[in-house]
């Protein structure tokens, strides 16, 4: 892991500008940590980390002040990374079938969702890897937001990671549902009941069959961007119990 830049914010938090390989990424941590302090990943669409960094630094800094250093990676074929011809071609079918108000078929949900999740798995835990041989960070880890089945992927095949909130708001391949019967760790997930680019129905089927025996569903009114102050509160308090 080489750190390509580090500047201290408002609040009291260090961020630092990675690369791990072709993987850039940024860690942010409490500047004020005078012990090894857990870590959160935070997930995000593939949209870019310059187009996502306000959101992502939002929830770097309420995470540094509950005493949590948070990382996020580029996902791959997304940013300034190489471009995925494949993926790009899936996107563009998604986005065609979405304006044309045509159902979306499970051919196009596996091609989106199913090869960015085989790809980018293995990147974050290379990069869990790399952070927590880093003195201040000591683990245990959560996973927060993003892509859900990447969530769902990493809650079953990466034993580091105790807790995952995770956000009900992307396509969902059927073959990720027999994931998720195999997640056990504790789960808090997030639900606006009027995202108008979630499929409700299938949000609660996925909750239902998540095999933790801790699963939380916090569910507002509201869209995709709706999110209110409160669910941002009760995911912190979330993490505080299982990774504190």
């Amino acid at each position: 892991m080489h750190f390509t830049s580090e500047q201290r914010l408002d609040g009291n938090v260090i961020e630092r500008a990675f690369t791990l390989g072709e993987i850039p990424g940024i860690l942010w941590t409490p500047a004020s940590a005078s012990a090894p302090v857990p870590l959160i990943l935070l997930g995000h669409p593939p949209l870019g980390l310059r187009k996502m960094y306000p959101r992502l630094e939002e929830r770097a800094r309420h995470s540094a002040a509950e005493g949590f250093a948070t990382a996020t990676i580029e996902l791959p074929g997304s940013g300034d990374r190489p471009r995925w011809a494949a993926a790009e071609q899936a996107r563009a079918d998604l986005r065609r079938v979405l304006e044309a108000g045509e159902p979306v078929s499970d051919e196009i949900v596996d091609a989106v969702v199913l090869p960015l999740v085989d790809r980018a798995v293995p990147e974050w835990q290379a990069t869990l890897d790399a952070l927590l041989s880093l003195p201040g960070i000591g683990g245990p880890v959560g996973y927060s937001g993003g892509v859900i089945s990447i969530g769902i992927r990493l809650a079953v095949v990466e034993p580091r990671i105790v807790a995952a909130g995770l956000f009900a708001g992307s396509f969902v391949p059927r073959a990720m549902f027999e994931e998720a019967r195999r997640v056990t760790i504790p789960l808090h997930v997030l639900l606006q009941w009027d995202d108008e680019g979630n499929d409700r129905q299938a949000a609660l089927d996925l909750f239902d069959t998540f095999g933790s025996k801790e699963k939380t569903l916090h569910a507002n009114m509201g869209g995709h961007t709706g999110v209110p102050q409160s669910a941002g509160e009760a995911a912190a308090q979330f993490f505080t119990r299982h990774l504190k």
